[in-house]
């Protein structure tokens, strides 16, 4: 299933969930994530920016995750804004310089011997482009990727001061709700595990609980 703009947003229609991880700088939430799916022999998809992947602190950590056995793949080098906040999500980035962004990326996951025919599926930064963007980057042989609409999981960087800040209650209430009505089949699941220090309400926290709450209903925990 894609989106208006062409990003797939459901991969299938049977009992599998893809939780998805992005990260640019913020990644403090990744260890315990990664003890909660190994527990459980949950597989999840990690999509990192270059800055992330140039940062030697984080090296053991993307060791780990390959090890483990999860997806990595890119979501740019310099987690550029690829259009604008507004209703027309006006274009903001050449495509000739999104795909440079682009393999600029891939030269950083290649380190560790990822390469866009490994690593075919992509994130785009803040989860935001348009049509033009997609049609960019999947001209480059790659598959653009985004969270399941009415998966309001995403919102969990919001702060107490933002205007549309969710709690973490109020994430995992939108979420079984969407479920009941919808179905998770197929569904891609993204969460942050790296967020602003004002927010003391990890939603990342309740990561054991969501895979156990929804393998009780026989939904699988898959790489894309």
């Amino acid at each position: 299933v894609t989106d208006p703009y062409g990003a797939v947003v459901r991969m299938s229609n049977d009992k599998t969930i893809h939780l998805v991880f992005s990260a640019d700088s913020a990644f403090e939430g990744a260890p315990m994530a990664l003890d909660a799916m190994k527990a459980r022999n949950a597989k999840g998809s990690f999509f990192f920016t270059g800055r992330f992947l140039r940062m030697p602190e984080n090296d053991s950590i993307i060791n780990r995750i390959i090890a483990d056995g999860h997806y990595v793949g890119g979501h740019s080098d310099a987690h550029l804004q690829y259009a604008d906040w507004d209703k027309a999500r006006t274009n903001l980035v050449a495509d000739d310089s999104l795909i440079n962004d682009l393999h600029l990326n891939y030269d950083e996951l290649n380190r560790w011997d990822i390469t866009p025919q490994s690593a075919p599926y992509y994130l785009p930064p803040y989860e935001w482009y348009n049509s033009q963007n997609v049609a960019a980057i999947n001209g480059t042989g790659l598959v653009t990727v985004n969270f399941t609409p009415g998966l309001w999981t995403s919102d969990d960087y919001t702060t107490p001061d933002m205007e549309n800040y969710r709690s973490s209650q109020e994430l995992l209430d939108l979420l079984y709700d969407f479920e009941l009505k919808h179905t998770l089949n197929g569904a891609i699941m993204l969460i942050h595990l790296g967020t602003h220090p004002l927010r003391t309400d990890k939603f990342y926290r309740h990561l054991p609980a969501i895979i156990d709450s929804l393998s009780t209903k026989g939904y699988q925990f898959k790489t894309l």
